[in-house]
């Protein structure tokens, strides 16, 4: 056994070379954001997408850019607006009077990168079309459909400090996202540096890294990556304590949750410590791998009751909490 894991480290450590050539091409244009830049490649590398919550201005769409330029890879932005109809997204039936007949005209959904931006600011059925092509992976136009490239990320951002005029996504919804990543302003040392690449004329290019193709191989080597029964345990007692506090000596929240994480989050809680310890080379999840994903993949899948809006308890402090309580393996 020991043997085999040794054999599937060294694999991992030369399947995973990549990862610091791409993060070397990324720092050239984004400074600090190591954390989103990290979830993007686990949502990438797990074949999930990604709810992305930050104030305007943090380097969101640079990031996803870049990436997508770094893999050579079709990127579409989509900036969702209360007018936009599922056929701008999706793409419609044109009528050709060359050919007389109609033809299938694709929408900006048919690309490998997707930025969804500002998703809250569109009406249900728009949200529910990009949703469903994220799930199913494929698009019907007319009475054809046609499978979405790969791979094929979606990163929807919602702009937390506008109300008016926005369209929550409901819960059930914001499940379909493998992660949830809040993000913060840069510290004062990198903001120094932002101020100065932007202020002068050196225009950084981003050089293609690795092909699409790298990036499929790479998920399956992912898959690989040893999860050890007890960690299985580990994850499980976490997405279960969301759900049943009491029984894990967090009573205290039994009036707090409305409702815990689904299978799903087991699931990602998963996937995405398998694609942490690929990111850091390693061939084995270790507790820390959960303990670094947890917050992102379990924040959008706790509700939380009147109770605990009324005493200020955010989904943050209860995953903190799960976390200090639950035993490590």
């Amino acid at each position: 056994m020991e043997a085999d894991i040794k054999a599937l480290n060294e694999k991992i450590k030369q399947e995973s070379a990549f990862v610091d050539m791409l993060n070397l091409e990324l720092d050239k244009v984004i400074v600090g954001q190591r954390k989103m830049l990290e979830r993007l490649l686990i949502g990438l590398l797990s074949d999930g997408h990604i709810l992305l919550e930050g104030v305007p201005g943090l380097a969101k769409t640079l990031a996803i850019k870049s990436l997508a330029s770094a893999i050579d890879a079709k990127f579409s932005r989509i900036q969702f607006t209360p007018d936009l109809l599922p056929a701008d997204l999706l793409g419609t039936l044109i009528y050709s009077q060359k050919k007389e007949d109609f033809e299938i005209r694709k929408g900006p959904v048919f690309a490998n990168f997707i930025l969804a931006d500002e998703i809250n600011r569109s009406p249900a059925k728009v949200q529910s079309a990009l949703l469903e092509a994220m799930q199913e992976r494929q698009v019907t136009i007319g009475d054809e459909t046609f499978k979405l490239p790969e791979p094929f990320l979606v990163l929807a951002t919602q702009n937390p400090i506008e109300q008016e005029g926005t369209y929550p996504l409901p819960e059930a919804q914001v499940d379909r996202f493998m992660l949830k990543v809040v993000i913060s302003y840069p510290k004062k040392e990198e903001e120094k540096v932002i101020l100065r690449n932007n202020i002068t004329n050196v225009v950084q290019t981003i050089n293609k890294v690795i092909q699409p193709d790298q990036i499929l191989n790479a998920r399956e080597v992912v898959r690989q990556v040893y999860l050890d029964e007890k960690i299985e345990t580990y994850i499980t007692d976490i997405v279960f304590a969301s759900r049943y506090p009491s029984e894990y000596n967090l009573a205290n929240f039994e009036n707090m949750i409305n409702f815990g994480g689904s299978p799903r989050a087991s699931i990602n809680l998963a996937l995405a410590a398998k694609a942490y310890a690929f990111i850091k080379h390693r061939g084995y999840v270790i507790p820390e791998d959960i303990r670094a994903v947890a917050h992102d993949v379990l924040r959008h899948r706790i509700g939380l009751t009147y109770e605990a809006e009324a005493e200020n308890i955010t989904t943050e402090d209860v995953v903190s909490e799960i976390l200090n309580t639950v035993e490590v393996p």
